[in-house]
């Protein structure tokens, strides 16, 4: 089965630590869905600043677990910095929260968490 993230990029970064493994691990599942919330009702309220500044900080996370969602994210930084409507970023928010949703769930399981 297909991971939603990259278990083997933290695995390089923890130098195989496996505590050290969880701690990130929990560190995600603590900081990314409040955060991912946030950008949520950002962009639903269409506040452009508060939406690029929760996108821009989950980036190095999403990128470090190898997520495939970083052109996601990108695509939601970028129509911060526009005037298109609402309607055009939607799709991108949806496959972030899927895939994040994902995310969370294999590092529970993974993890014990």
């Amino acid at each position: 089965m297909t991971k939603y993230y990259a278990k083997e990029n933290l695995s390089e970064i923890a130098d195989g630590d496996q505590d050290f493994l969880k701690i990130l691990a929990q560190t995600f599942l603590d900081e990314i869905p409040p955060d991912l919330h946030s950008m949520e009702e950002a962009i639903e309220n269409e506040n452009r600043e508060l939406a690029y500044q929760f996108a821009h900080k989950m980036k190095p996370n999403i990128e470090m677990f190898g997520i495939d969602a970083l052109k996601d994210i990108t695509s939601i930084e970028a129509w911060s910095k526009t005037s298109k409507s609402k309607a055009t970023v939607l799709p991108h928010l949806e496959n972030v929260l899927g895939t994040l949703n994902h995310v969370f769930d294999e590092l529970r399981e993974d993890f014990q968490l």
